[in-house]
């Protein structure tokens, strides 16, 4: 059994933590929901739902003018550079219970997601209050990280307040400095959440029901097999498998932008600018761009993609149009 928003706000007032309580339109990024809360409320905070390749999950929550590299986080934690990736909507009701843009440590108090660690940037301990979602996204409430902390404990958790800028070499001799905040277990979900590039391959048949992936289920429809007549029919079978992955998972389409434009700068340098920067300016710029875009069109993305869901799902439960 889930907690309920005012089942959690209930379970927090029992407990003595503190807490300004914000009621607002729903929102789905930072920028919009400031347009509802006073400035002088807290920080806002961005919070990142991430997979593994061995199916364990993860909460980023941060400033939200933290920037975090996913490709860095991942080192740091003993993954590689391609091991974190965002988890997959599917995830979000199996595993948090919550709806899409509602990802905050507040949904660690659902049994389902006890194995699922939580890395809070250190720059939350320097704010007066933190501002979450409670469970809901139309809804925000402001504590002190004190007020957090005791949360987490009650939880069973240390609170765990990391440098997420932090950039520190990763070698032989020096181990990668998160490595124990990786899960010591596999979360075991549906079929179609573990195998994650069944998901990415399907979810065209999948978006036909918006409100089922929103809330976290896993479309059952069974996918008509047709057979393949000629080579032609193959190929463009295979082009339109491809072009799904792409655009239904945001990093394969960050990726390709990053592509293309790295390639297009090498592309654009001339003899010219060679001489006057030298022969590595062309790599030099295209590992500048992967570093400073990577993050922020990464979220963009996810963003765009989240927006459709989270309608589907507030669709589901009003199916005749929010009450003004």
């Amino acid at each position: 059994m889930s907690y309920t928003m005012e089942h959690f706000l209930d379970h927090l007032k029992e407990n003595g933590i503190d807490f300004e309580l914000y009621k607002h339109p729903v929102v789905l990024t930072v920028e919009a929901a400031e347009k509802h809360l006073p400035s002088e409320a807290g920080a806002f905070c961005k919070n990142l739902f991430l997979k593994d390749k061995k199916h364990r999950f993860y909460i980023v929550s941060a400033l939200k003018e933290t920037k975090v590299d996913m490709k860095v986080l991942s080192v740091r934690l003993g993954l590689g550079k391609g091991g974190l990736r965002m988890a997959p909507e599917e995830a979000l009701g199996e595993i948090l219970q919550v709806p899409l843009g509602c990802v905050t440590p507040f949904a660690l108090v659902n049994e389902s997601a006890r194995h699922v660690s939580l890395l809070l940037d250190q720059g939350l301990k320097s704010q007066r209050r933190i501002i979450f979602h409670p469970l809901s996204n139309d809804t925000s409430i402001a504590l002190s990280t004190d007020c957090l902390d005791k949360f987490l404990k009650l939880l069973g958790r240390d609170p765990a307040y990391v440098d997420l800028e932090a950039n520190p070499p990763v070698g032989k001799d020096q181990p990668p400095d998160l490595a124990a905040f990786a899960p010591s277990s596999a979360i075991a979900v549906s079929e179609s959440t573990a195998n994650s590039a069944s998901t990415e391959v399907n979810l065209q048949n999948n978006q036909s029901s918006n409100s089922d992936m929103a809330t976290g289920k896993a479309s059952k429809q069974p996918v008509e097999k047709k057979k393949v007549k000629n080579k032609s029919t193959e190929a463009k079978s295979a082009n339109a498998v491809a072009s799904s992955t792409l655009f239904s998972n945001p990093q394969h389409f960050v990726d390709e932008i990053l592509d293309r434009t790295s390639a297009l700068i090498l592309s654009e340098v001339n003899s010219e600018t060679i001489l006057k920067h030298g022969e590595s300016i062309g790599a030099v710029a295209s590992e500048s761009i992967r570093k400073r875009l990577y993050s922020e069109l990464s979220h963009l993305a996810m963003t765009f993609k989240n927006t459709a869901y989270t309608e589907g799902f507030h669709a589901g439960k009003h199916p005749h149009g929010p009450k003004l």
